[in-house]
């Protein structure tokens, strides 16, 4: 029997291959950290995507664009990716949450042991609000940091030591982390079992903000109210607990633009996604979103705005300066 591709596998197979391009580019940026460290004298070049993991840094980036119109040259491909997210979320939705995001594929999976296990549980509608609010008090103090910085201490941020090697830091704990991260990515896991999408409903200020401009979005899942049979399957298939099976356009900040509403549903054309209540095909989403990074890297590296201005040698001399090795200067732009 022939199947049919659905939203759910197809969101699989998105966050998959996200993941292994991800795992690929870790594997290429190790070998530039062991290069830059001193420890091979084989050189590799830094993968640009790799300044992704660096949304704090690419937020202060675009306060600075913003008002002066210079692009970061310390992180310039993190930049590129967080403002190319952010336009995926005005234009999708949360489509980067629940199309392409690696931490979303690790809740996805999670989500479903738990649902397996028969331990998942949703809250009900104040005990969502109440879990979703700790994440936009982290969106607020993000937020507050940057708008209050002046732009002398944007500059100063993207220039210092620890900016500049934000992105070997962040591997460097994740390539061996204490006894206390373990504890709290362990709980988190077990947390995601329990409650779907835990760390994305509670905590994620990143998903937080990229929900309020989804919320903005022309894009929604809308339902067909005399098709819909209330079987509330949607409802039960939906990862942050949003009530579909009552909504005629799914519009809240919540929704991740995931698919698995639709993929539930047993009444062709019931659910679909829409823009501006039109109708398009429910791929739609993910492959939007995996369009818009592909272009916005492509133009941004034909623009020059894609690979750092630093160079190599530099790179390495500053990380044996910050890791150990011998002493080197610090870039002058």
């Amino acid at each position: 029997m022939k199947q049919r591709l659905t939203p759910s596998t197809l969101r699989l197979l998105a966050q998959g291959g996200f993941a292994l391009f991800l795992a690929w580019t870790g594997m290429r940026f190790l070998a530039h950290v062991n290069w830059a460290m001193g420890l091979t004298e084989t050189f590799t070049p830094k993968p640009p995507a790799v300044e992704g993991f660096l949304p704090i840094s690419a937020l202060i980036a675009a306060k600075r664009l913003l008002f002066t119109g210079r692009w970061d040259p310390v992180h310039p491909a993190g930049l590129v990716i967080f403002l190319a997210i952010l336009l995926m979320a005005w234009l999708l939705r949360k489509g980067f949450c629940g199309q392409l995001c690696p931490v979303g594929l690790a809740s996805n999976l999670l989500e479903r042991l738990g649902r397996k296990l028969k331990i998942a549980r949703q809250p009900g509608p104040n005990g969502r609000l109440l879990l979703g609010a700790p994440k936009y008090l982290l969106l607020l103090g993000f937020g507050y940091v940057a708008v209050t910085m002046n732009l002398e201490d944007t500059e100063q941020f993207l220039r210092a030591p620890f900016n500049m090697v934000a992105d070997t830091k962040m591997l460097l704990f994740f390539e061996s982390p204490s006894t206390a991260a373990l504890t709290v990515f362990g709980t988190l896991a077990a947390a995601s079992m329990v409650i779907p999408a835990f760390w994305c409903r509670a905590l994620c200020p990143y998903g937080a903000l990229l929900g309020l401009l989804g919320w903005l979005s022309p894009t929604a899942v809308t339902r067909d109210a005399g098709a819909c049979v209330s079987c509330g399957r949607c409802a039960k298939a939906c990862p942050v607990g949003l009530p579909v099976d009552t909504l005629a356009r799914v519009s809240s900040p919540d929704c991740q633009g995931c698919g698995e509403c639709v993929s539930a549903c047993p009444v062709k054309d019931c659910l679909g996604v829409s823009v501006f209540s039109r109708r398009i095909p429910w791929w739609s989403i993910a492959a939007g979103c995996l369009a818009i990074l592909i272009a916005a890297s492509l133009i941004a590296d034909a623009l020059g705005y894609w690979q750092s201005p630093i160079a190599p040698q530099m790179a390495r001399r500053m990380h044996m300066l910050m890791f150990g090795g011998t002493p080197g200067g610090m870039p002058d732009f």
